[in-house]
């Protein structure tokens, strides 16, 4: 029975994913990004399960790749969509199979970021070395910097901060970024905790203290510049 309990976990992540994809679709992008956070929180907890119970299995790492490439790949990119679907000033009508519709052509470049996410989780799926550290950004962390545009306009409001997010250039370049940083060599410590002493995981867990912190003064702001204090964090560790 225990080895079902990690697989129940990971479909529960997918099943987030599922519901965030109808949301963003919707352009109910807080919802959508409730829905991304949830699921990876279970993607985090589905892989602490596995260890901590002895069970994991080659299906259950295809599993996880599957429901992350929803929940951090399909959802962010409808995001960008609706992102740059706001912030575009003119954009070309398409006629796509009969059908009329004012979408631009703009907003499509932001599925950039779920094709990125599809090759990144393919090279982690057939590279063995990604056990302890990752290489390029995890698909998790990057839902999280894309999720986090919508909700620092819906919540911080700051005028300086909505201008600067619904500029065009400003969203290509956050997407190129992004597409990026996702398969790229960058050399990052994984957060995968084989038990919870603090010899072993005490730079993990100065890096979630410190997360938190952000979290708690700068709100919805923090989560890029947590995104940027892992990147440097792990350029940091490796050099030492």
């Amino acid at each position: 029975m225990k080895t079902h309990i990690p697989n129940f976990i990971t479909l529960l992540n997918l099943f987030c994913g599922c519901i965030a994809v109808v949301f963003a679709v919707m352009n109910r992008l807080e919802l959508a990004a409730i829905f991304v956070f949830l699921g990876i929180f279970f993607d985090f907890l589905d892989g602490f399960a596995a260890r901590m119970l002895g069970v994991t299995s080659d299906i259950g790492i295809q599993l996880d790749s599957l429901a992350d490439m929803v929940t951090s790949g399909v959802v962010p990119g409808i995001v960008m969509f609706q992102l740059l679907n706001m912030a575009q000033k003119e954009g070309w009508n398409l006629d796509l199979f009969g059908m009329h519709t004012d979408v631009g052509l703009l907003p499509l470049f932001g599925f950039m970021i779920t094709l990125a996410s599809a090759y990144r989780l393919a090279k982690f799926n057939v590279d063995e070395n990604q056990v302890s550290s990752f290489r390029g950004l995890p698909t998790p962390a990057n839902a999280l910097l894309i999720l986090s545009m919508p909700l620092i306009l819906l919540y911080q409001n700051n005028d300086v901060l909505n201008s600067i997010i619904l500029n065009q250039w400003f969203l290509i370049g956050l997407t190129i970024l992004s597409a990026f940083l996702l398969n790229s060599g960058i050399e990052l410590f994984a957060l995968k905790f084989n038990g919870l002493g603090f010899k072993e995981n005490g730079v993990k867990y100065l890096f979630l203290i410190g997360s938190l912190v952000l979290l708690l003064t700068l709100k919805f702001l923090a989560i890029p510049i947590v995104v940027l204090f892992y990147i440097l964090s792990s350029l940091v560790l490796k050099k030492a």
